[in-house]
């Protein structure tokens, strides 16, 4: 006993997790947190904290490969070329992106397609709520992780703030619209750009001076793609619920299998991969658990994306603007609690609380659904389209270019 614990450097009063530390190579910015953690799930704790120091293998070697034998101008048509022709893969194909076909081309057998229809329906249905739900909590929840860390290296929300909600919202759509997640499909398409945008982000801030692996781990880890798809969805469809969404069961579950299916284009191994709306919301709790408490980074991008919401929501002059911020920002409050609200340094609640308000209005709209059918399906396809309208990223919409240089001002149009 006493040979141990001078092999390991530390007592009996050392906390526990910082004694697992020098066993399972924690970076130490998640020591406290582990520990805080495993209290409640200590097998997802450990497989959290595990994946904090892994990346995506068969994406990291795509972005690898291209850094090596193609121009930053080139990379685009390499990319869409094999995207466009993934059943019959040009003869040029690099050996990654092969790969990354191979592992992606393929729907897993356990993918439902009738659970996803009706998960579409659900999501038509309740879009603006959806919407409301990311952007003023789920989004936020999630840059209040380490997760910031590396987007704020890259001043990539502080300079393109509006253009990354857009390409969330996008995401959303593209993925629930039918057949959007088949291979081949936009939604298809669209995550794996995402998933070697994040690999090369990936590449580029493990180059940063501010970037320490033994204190954060693995920039845009495994782990952090895990807590953005369950924040994307269990606890995005519980914001939803507060809201006054009207998803049953079975939609809630097919919105988090459709999720499922896009965290596996996106990457995330199967070992920590959720199976359903419980899972989801599970993982998404132990994973904030073991991150850090919200540091300046964390500040900085919450902060950014309230404010850039009015602008994606078509609010560009400044006092309306300022105005939508405003308003945003409480019901965020509202959303994800004073505490971390407070921590995010979000200005101080008011008395009028907002998200009553927005259930009884959404509550409205369920009862017309019912007395007024025609009424509110033009209604909802007039939301359906202002989504649309939000989401549109223009000249962007199918790049497949990628950043260039860690710090985004420096960077070739991606």
């Amino acid at each position: 006993m006493f040979t141990r614990r001078r092999r390991f450097r530390f007592s009996l009063r050392t906390p526990l997790a910082e004694r697992f530390s020098s066993m399972m190579n924690i970076p130490t910015a998640y020591v406290a947190g582990y520990e805080t953690a495993r209290k409640v799930d200590p097998v997802l704790a450990e497989r959290y904290i595990r994946h904090t120091t892994l990346g995506d293998p068969v994406a990291d070697a795509v972005v690898a490969e291209l850094a090596a034998n193609a121009s930053p101008a080139d990379v685009h048509g390499i990319i869409a070329r094999t995207l466009d022709s993934f059943s019959d893969l040009p003869a040029d194909t690099p050996k990654s992106l092969r790969d990354l076909i191979a592992d992606s081309g393929v729907v897993p057998d356990w993918f439902d397609r009738d659970l996803a229809r009706d998960a579409t329906r659900a999501f038509l249905r309740n879009s603006e709520m959806v919407m409301g739900a990311l952007v003023g909590g789920a989004i936020i929840e999630g840059f209040s992780t380490l997760i910031s860390k590396s987007f704020r290296i890259r001043s990539r929300i502080m300079t393109n703030g509006v253009r990354r909600l857009k390409q969330n919202l996008l995401q959303l759509l593209e993925q629930y619209l039918p057949g959007g997640i088949e291979p081949g499909g936009d939604g298809w398409k669209l995550s794996l750009r995402i998933r070697l945008v994040h690999a090369q982000a990936r590449r580029l801030v493990s180059t940063s001076d501010e970037w320490d692996r033994s204190v954060y781990g693995v920039p845009l880890s495994a782990a952090h793609m895990l807590l953005g798809a369950a924040a994307f969805s269990g606890r995005l469809l519980q914001h939803v619920s507060n809201l006054g969404g009207d998803f049953s069961d079975r939609e809630r579950e097919g919105y988090v299998h459709v999720w499922r299916y896009t965290g596996r284009l996106m990457g995330i191994p199967d070992e920590i991969l959720f199976r359903d709306y419980a899972s989801s919301v599970r993982w998404f709790e132990i994973g904030a658990l073991c991150e850090p408490r919200p540091d300046e980074d964390a500040i900085i991008m919450a902060n950014s994306i309230v404010n850039s919401a009015p602008i994606v929501l078509g609010f560009t002059e400044p006092k309306a603007r300022r105005a939508m911020a405003k308003y945003m920002y409480q019901v965020s409050r509202e959303m994800i609690g004073d505490g971390l609200a407070d921590e995010l340094r979000f200005p101080a609640g008011r008395l009028k609380k907002e998200l009553p308000l927005l259930r009884l209005r959404n509550f409205g709209d369920r009862i017309l659904r019912r007395l007024a059918p025609p009424l509110a399906a033009y209604r909802s396809r007039s939301r359906f389209r202002s989504m649309l309208e939000v989401s549109n990223l223009g000249e962007y919409e199918h790049s497949y270019s990628l950043p260039t240089s860690v710090f985004e001002e420096d960077s070739r149009e991606w």
